[in-house]
């Protein structure tokens, strides 16, 4: 990935919120309950144990700044098929140059090239989400990843709730689900925005769950 790759995804969807209000540390400060996952190592991908699956993908960062969900939608498909081009994934979804502007038209998609009705949209409307909309992510996580399916999760990120490496202010994003840890209940993102220093990272579960609402995932 070429270094402007990564002030380029910041613009993913041209739906940014400055957040100047916030102290740069305060912003990047990372909570004691987030600190297992991000010094958690980064497996190979497809490895596997007890607790741990992961799902072998073919990575790419997004191709611009508005492609994180023609990105996010053709890594979960890599899983499982040889997989379009993202300039493929942008006509049928369709992204525009604001985004890709629902995460329905993920599922679309997903189903349409893998050839199931696999993929259903699960919104999750409630900031903070309820516990059963929370039991049901888990649950999706879980059952998904163990049949070789990718989760697309639209996000919205406030400054004050951060995946590793993202610039100081509201990013609205597609990401990839490749992977858990029921052990200490961590997923496994592959981040097409080329904010952290790895294509792939740990995050809690607990944080990918403050971080989906008031949008959803194609799981």
């Amino acid at each position: 990935m070429i270094p402007t790759t990564k002030f380029k995804a910041a613009l993913c969807g041209l739906a940014l919120v400055a957040a100047a209000v916030l102290p740069v540390n305060a912003a990047s400060a990372v909570p004691d309950s987030m600190s297992i996952a991000v010094t958690k190592p980064v497996p190979k991908l497809g490895y596997s144990t007890q607790s741990v699956k992961t799902l072998t993908i073919d990575f790419q960062y997004q191709q611009t700044g508005y492609w994180c969900g023609p990105a996010a939608t053709r890594i979960a498909l890599s899983a499982r098929i040889s997989p379009p081009s993202q300039q493929q994934l942008a006509n049928e979804l369709p992204t525009t140059t604001n985004g890709t502007d629902w995460i329905g038209q993920v599922t679309r998609v997903l189903n349409n090239h893998v050839g199931t009705g696999w993929y259903e949209t699960k919104e999750m409307p409630n900031d903070p989400p309820t516990q059963a909309q929370r039991d049901l992510l888990w649950r999706d996580i879980v059952l998904d990843i163990d049949n070789n399916y990718p989760i697309v999760a639209n996000i919205v990120a406030p400054a004050n709730n951060h995946p590793p490496g993202y610039p100081n202010y509201t990013i609205y994003h597609y990401f990839t689900v490749i992977g858990y840890d029921s052990g200490d209940q961590t997923v496994l993102i592959a981040d097409p925005a080329g904010f952290a220093p790895t294509a792939t990272y740990w995050l809690t579960f607990n944080q990918l769950a403050t971080l989906i609402p008031p949008k959803g995932y194609s799981a």
